[in-house]
């Protein structure tokens, strides 16, 4: 029962909450691709055999620069969009420099 949970309990739920979250599409992703890798092994073929997809194109997460000053789960690394609670504290006058990871 989440009402009897500690202060600690609940945050670190939290926590494990987000990283779930954010791990979701690639956990499908990884699901699909077993999937197909043994259907296509079924055949006789790898999966690159068929698509041609012979080199890892993914590029490596950037390393996280800015935390939420209240959910440390939620992380941005500096690249792409910023994130609404980026710009939330932006607009109630924090400097970014007030959300590096130190």
């Amino acid at each position: 029962d989440i009402d009897t949970l500690s202060l600690k309990d609940l945050k670190q739920l939290e926590k494990d909450v987000a990283k779930a979250i954010a791990s979701h599409g690639d956990r499908k992703k990884a699901e699909a691709r077993a999937t197909l890798e043994a259907s296509a092994k079924k055949m006789g073929y790898s999966l690159n055999d068929l698509t041609g997809d012979d080199k890892k194109r993914t590029r490596a997460p950037g390393a996280a620069k800015y935390r939420h000053p209240e959910n440390e789960a939620l992380t941005w690394s500096g690249r792409g969009r910023k994130p609404h609670w980026f710009q939330d504290a932006m607009d109630a006058g924090a400097a970014p420099d007030d959300l590096l990871i130190r």
